[in-house]
């Protein structure tokens, strides 16, 4: 992990460069990218941040409307366009700084404006399932990522840690099994079987 940290270091030189961080559910993507940023800024601070993809979940309420309410997590429930939009007005570096949106958890919701990044930042560390989908819309983003990182984790273990994270939420273990079999796992197997490939996978 280090030597990739060394190695975005220098593909950003003075400019700035979009790492896309991809795995299931479950996979440990937010972790990893959270390590890649401390790990940069050791040697660089300030220099690196967070765009999380699950900031652009659509709203609970659009999904009742939708009929994919149940679904949520699914690749059709984020506002793909305006995820990349985002990315591209990253990659100009053309402002002191750029609110972007955060999602919560702890209430399942994204919050707006709830996350700065300053123009230094020039490792821009962007992390969610679909990043390396082959399927459209998605398919269209890859020409936003200067390096690509895919986590590759068995499912069983990915059961585990999602299980884990709910009995976290204090949810019946009815609703987790609700939750794994008919909406965790289907992702996961997608995003298993339906990813490009990137320039480093990383096994667990």
């Amino acid at each position: 992990m280090p030597e990739l940290a060394d190695l975005l270091i220098e593909r950003a030189g003075e400019g700035r460069i979009v790492v896309a961080v991809a795995g299931a559910p479950g996979s440990g993507k937010s972790t990893l990218a959270e390590r890649l940023v401390g790990l940069v800024e050791a040697k660089a601070p300030e220099a690196a941040a967070i765009l999380p993809m699950d900031g652009y979940h659509y709203d609970d309420m659009l999904l009742e409307r939708l009929g994919r309410r149940a679904r949520k997590g699914a690749p059709d429930t984020f506002d793909v366009g305006g995820y990349a939009h985002m990315l591209k007005r990253l990659r100009e570096n053309a402002e002191e700084a750029v609110a972007v949106p955060v999602f919560d958890r702890d209430i399942e919701i994204a919050r707006a404006g709830a996350r700065l990044i300053p123009r230094s930042a020039r490792v821009i560390v962007t992390e969610g399932n679909y990043l390396l989908l082959r399927d459209d819309p998605w398919s269209a983003l890859r020409s936003l990522f200067d390096v690509t990182v895919f986590l590759d984790v068995p499912e069983e273990t990915l059961r585990e840690r999602l299980e884990a994270r709910w009995r976290g939420y204090r949810l019946s273990p009815e609703r987790i099994l609700e939750k794994l079999e008919e909406n965790d796992l289907p992702n996961a197997r997608l995003v298993m079987a339906r990813s490009g490939e990137a320039d480093f996978r990383i096994g667990n």
